[in-house]
């Protein structure tokens, strides 16, 4: 009996934590500020960090919404993957001319993500690996994004509206697109990268030094 319940303790055990491996709360952009129609900025909270989000893109976009308006970011197509929450309120980017977007942030990020509404048979691509997170039935109805041969970016066949992450540490985002309607995203991230103690950057530097002496010595010995 003893033996019976530590397996039920230890199978609960491990599906809690599997489960909360895969549960992901994305900080997601805070749009406040659009001058042109190529261009937005706003800021995205992790902790209490506030880092900043630029958007630029060579193709003029159709709107960017950064207070009240229409709420795109309903359905199940946000959170049916590991992201725990959808974007929220009404925040959004509409591109509509194609061309370059390139996203920029303040700092470091880790695994950003990116939200789509409506990608609509768009070819898309990030000149990076990305990985499909979700997607599903969206404010526009529902669609599949089928990824590309290097898995670099994808086609939407249909009304494309998910959430897909880009594995790794970035300062910038790059990608193409091709001219629609309208296809709207918005941008998130899983957290920031550490930024190195004084004391750890110094031993660094110290460290570095040592071996570029040793070598150096090793040299003249021989």
């Amino acid at each position: 009996m003893k033996r019976i319940i530590q397996l039920a303790v230890g199978s609960l055990i491990a599906t809690f934590f599997s489960a909360s491996a895969f549960a992901v709360t994305v900080s997601w952009t805070d749009w406040t500020t659009s001058t042109d129609s190529f261009s937005a900025s706003g800021d995205l909270l992790v902790g209490s960090t506030t880092v900043g989000v630029g958007y630029s893109a060579t193709g003029a976009h159709s709107f960017v919404t950064t207070g009240a308006g229409t709420n795109f970011w309903t359905g199940s197509a946000y959170t049916n993957g590991t992201v725990d929450n959808a974007p929220p309120a009404s925040d959004i980017v509409a591109l509509s001319t194609g061309g370059t977007v390139t996203i920029t942030f303040s700092q470091t990020v880790v695994d950003p993500y990116i939200g789509l509404v409506s990608w609509n048979g768009n070819t898309v691509d990030f000149g990076v690996p990305i990985v499909i997170d979700s997607f599903g039935p969206g404010y526009w109805g529902s669609g599949t994004p089928v990824l590309n041969g290097t898995s670099t970016g994808f086609f939407g066949s249909g009304e494309v509206h998910g959430v897909i992450r880009l594995p790794g540490s970035f300062d910038s985002i790059t990608f193409t697109h091709v001219s629609e309607g309208w296809h709207g995203f918005t941008v998130g991230v899983a957290g920031i990268a550490p930024v190195p103690e004084p004391e750890t950057y110094a031993m660094l530097l110290a460290g570095l030094g040592l071996l570029g002496f040793a070598a150096r010595r090793k040299k003249a010995n021989a």
